[in-house]
């Protein structure tokens, strides 16, 4: 039973934060962000950490999202940039080798603690 919580909750926070990734929309991004934090918080329900789930979903899921929502409202961001224009030439293919830099330090640095 923890294992199929754990693998729907982690299901949860994988779609959601892909789901802030990759929607044009910031309204949608938003509310993926949303099923992010509640699959954070079945989480700390797992974990038989009930206050913890309560602040998540209250502070984070309340007031943080509704906090981004009134911003993203207020400034009007309801069309897409233009992202084939690009602001900065070669800036996709550096963030691109900046990005493989970082994750392989990282996997080193798990590897070796993993001895």
């Amino acid at each position: 039973m923890e294992l199929f919580v754990f693998v729907a909750a982690s299901i949860m926070i994988l779609g959601g934060a892909i789901g802030v990734i990759v929607r044009p929309n910031p309204v949608h991004a938003a509310l993926s962000l949303v099923l992010t934090l509640f699959g954070v918080a079945v989480m700390f329900v797992s974990l038989h950490a009930h206050f913890l789930a309560a602040v998540q979903v209250i502070v984070y899921a309340g007031a943080i999202v509704v906090l981004f929502l009134f911003v993203i409202m207020l400034l009007g961001v309801d069309r897409t940039e233009d992202i084939s224009v690009e602001p900065i030439t070669a800036q996709r293919p550096l963030a691109v080798v900046i990005g493989v830099g970082i994750a392989a330090i990282v996997s080193a640095a798990v590897v070796s603690s993993a001895d």
